[in-house]
């Protein structure tokens, strides 16, 4: 099979092919297929599955030449990668608001239907591993949101449940003692607006941070909410939670079914309300996969090394290991 690909002329083409041509030679050593430029067309040969992987790899990263953005080794190599798991690289959907001084934009086929499906759904389920961009797309969205005033308000909450440790009591007034626990939410703000701007938001009641168990009683209209670590929730606190929605408001709910931090982990509302709620018209399910993750690669390796390994047995402690000090009068 052979596929040409017109090229848009442009001084930017470096960007496009890589130095020395190296981002074709990696499409074209990682998907199995021929690749060469003659004037204005790429032309990819080889076997019809690989060709249209390899097409789409090239589509966007034309559509990003045109768009002026950097193309890097690390870009193409995530690109393929993306294709190869989800026969599609990501659609171009880009969230206008920056992070780093670059637009904020799904990496790979399943962020992007996950984009795509907040942006058609009033209410909308993901799931997925550590590291696949749950959170910081719904906050970007989010955000994008609030700057275009198609909410008025942003809202994002999440249960304040320990991971597996008893903290006790915390010092200081409430918002210091819930601060720990919405961090991760706060991080992902202050990735897209500077510092003055969200002290500035939220002084204002445009943005809201605050734990579930303080959503009861309330009716959030022209808002866009968001339910983060949503596994954490019980099925009551969840059944509140999405109830809360008023009037032109949104609601996005994430969390990672296999990292739930309850006593009895088949009680999570996140499970029971995607099981109940599935065939209710209008509300998206989006399930990601390790082949969306997007920190560091080793995130990757050990997802799958404890997917390998669910349900086995860790093995006793060593005899060997050095034993814990002890007091000399006990």
């Amino acid at each position: 099979m052979q596929k040409q690909i017109p090229i848009p002329d442009s001084p930017d083409r470096l960007v496009l092919f890589g130095s020395q041509d190296r981002h074709l030679r990696m499409i074209r050593d990682a998907l199995s297929v021929e690749v060469s430029a003659r004037g204005d067309t790429l032309t990819l040969s080889g076997e019809g599955d690989s060709v249209a992987l390899a097409a789409a790899v090239v589509e966007e990263l034309v559509g990003r030449m045109q768009r002026g953005r950097t193309i890097l080794s690390r870009d193409v190599a995530e690109l393929i990668d993306s294709v190869r798991h989800n026969g599609a690289g990501p659609n171009g959907t880009e969230i206008s608001v920056l992070a780093r001084g670059q637009r904020i934009r799904p990496k790979t086929g399943g962020q992007a239907a996950y984009v795509e499906a907040m942006r058609r759904h009033d209410l909308t389920f993901c799931t997925g591993p550590a590291g696949t961009g749950k959170t910081y797309l719904a906050v970007a969205l989010a955000v994008e949101s609030l700057k275009r005033r198609d909410v008025k308000k942003l809202v994002l909450t999440r249960p304040a449940v320990e991971a597996g440790e008893r903290l006790g009591f915390l010092p200081g007034d409430m918002l210091a003692k819930v601060n720990p626990y919405l961090r991760p939410l706060l991080d992902a703000l202050h990735d897209m607006m500077d510092f003055e701007q969200v002290k500035l938001y939220m002084e204002n009641d445009m943005i809201e941070i605050i734990p579930l168990a303080f959503m009861r009683g309330r009716t959030l209209n022209d808002s866009f909410i968001i339910l983060d670590e949503a596994q954490n929730a019980t099925v009551s606190q969840m059944k509140m939670f999405l109830t809360r929605m008023g009037m032109r408001s949104k609601m996005v709910v994430t969390g990672d079914v296999t990292q739930t931090d309850l006593a009895a982990p088949a009680r999570s509302g996140l499970i029971d309300a995607v099981r109940k709620l599935g065939a209710v018209s209008g509300i998206a399910r989006v399930e990601l996969g390790r082949a969306d993750i997007v920190r560091h690669r080793l995130v990757q390796e050990i997802v799958d090394a404890y997917e390998r390994h669910k349900g086995v047995p860790s093995p006793d402690v060593p005899d060997d290991l050095p034993k814990p000090a002890q007091d000399e009068e006990s």
